[in-house]
């Protein structure tokens, strides 16, 4: 049967019939809303480049924390921004690190929100990048070990998920051992398996201070041209013992997440990045976009090409949305 007696706007006519019939929903409990800690006491900065973005200090992640879990966010995923940087970025391993301290505190005040570490060297390094420098590059196999030392010490400290996004080869592997000789073997590993070397990284670099202090970070995170490769890694990782895969950004590499979808079976989570987010605020500052429908368009996307989990910037914008439309 064709038109007319197929007409498809039939289900259409209403937002309870659309509703109805829709076949992707993205909910708050399928998001994770990323922080940024930093060691100094008594800071709540606003992240120039991520209006409605906030550097936090342990003492105030109290009530950001209670906040996320009224809203139905499930987690957070911590990124920490350190008084002391050094070659081999040392402090990612302090049991009084800036990371320590905000796992201890989320868990003290909201035990049931999941808490996920990123593991990296790149905010803790005086370089800013995200291994040990030899002779001018990244050395994979030194860096490694203080990887997996970097992520025991979170697991120490309370953390429910490690997430390493360093895109080091071996790293997966390094860290469950470690974390299974310590007796973590429950601990999951949510590896950035596909993390491509991205132009959308630039607010971010503002909010962790991380930005490479020469050259830039081609040489170890993805070319933006590859998707056959995206699937190498995903394998790598799952090979070494990773239990849900990340794409890594999202927006521009949507074909990427439907293609690992398509390809395996793990959870996979996707990250809406901060150049994501933050183009999104500008047109919305300027009166170009509806935010609401722009930020579920964009959700819905992420989700409908095939990703379980969103981490986004997005996270307690689009809960207050859900709730106020309940």
């Amino acid at each position: 049967m064709a038109f007319p007696e197929v007409r498809l706007r039939r289900l259409r006519r209403s937002e309870t019939l659309r509703s109805l019939v829709r076949e992707t929903v993205v909910d708050a409990g399928d998001l994770i809303y990323p922080l940024f800690v930093v060691e100094e006491p008594g800071v709540k900065r606003e992240i120039s480049s991520m209006p409605g973005i906030f550097q936090l200090s342990v003492d105030n992640l109290k009530a950001e924390v209670e906040e996320i879990a009224r809203l139905g966010i499930p987690g957070v995923i911590l990124f920490g921004i350190p008084r002391h940087k050094d070659e081999t970025g040392s402090s990612a391993c302090h049991p009084q690190g800036v990371i320590q301290e905000a796992v201890r505190a989320i868990k003290k005040n909201v035990p049931d929100l999941l808490v996920v570490t990123d593991v990296c060297l790149c905010e803790y390094t005086s370089h800013g990048h995200c291994g040990v420098i030899s002779n001018g590059e990244v050395d994979n196999d030194r860096t490694l070990p203080l990887l997996a030392e970097m992520a025991l010490s979170h697991a120490e400290a309370g953390a429910d998920i490690i997430a390493p996004s360093d895109m080091m080869d071996g790293r997966v592997r390094a860290i469950r051992d470690k974390l299974d000789s310590n007796g973590f073997t429950n601990i999951p590993i949510l590896s950035y398996a596909a993390k491509y070397a991205s132009g959308f990284y630039g607010p971010f670099r503002e909010a962790a201070q991380s930005a490479p202090q020469f050259g830039d970070r081609r040489a170890y995170q993805m070319d933006s041209a590859n998707v056959r490769e995206a699937l190498r890694e995903v394998e790598q990782d799952i090979a070494e013992g990773a239990d849900i895969i990340m794409v890594k950004p999202a927006l521009s590499y949507l074909d990427v997440i439907r293609r690992v979808r398509d390809t395996y079976n793990h959870p996979l989570a996707a990250y809406n990045v901060s150049g994501e987010y933050s183009m999104v605020k500008a047109a919305v500052q300027n009166g170009w976009l509806d935010e609401r429908r722009v930020v579920t368009e964009i959700l819905t996307a992420i989700k409908r090409a095939g990703a379980d989990i969103i981490i986004t910037y997005h996270a307690k914008d689009y809960a207050r949305w859900q709730i106020e439309g309940r």
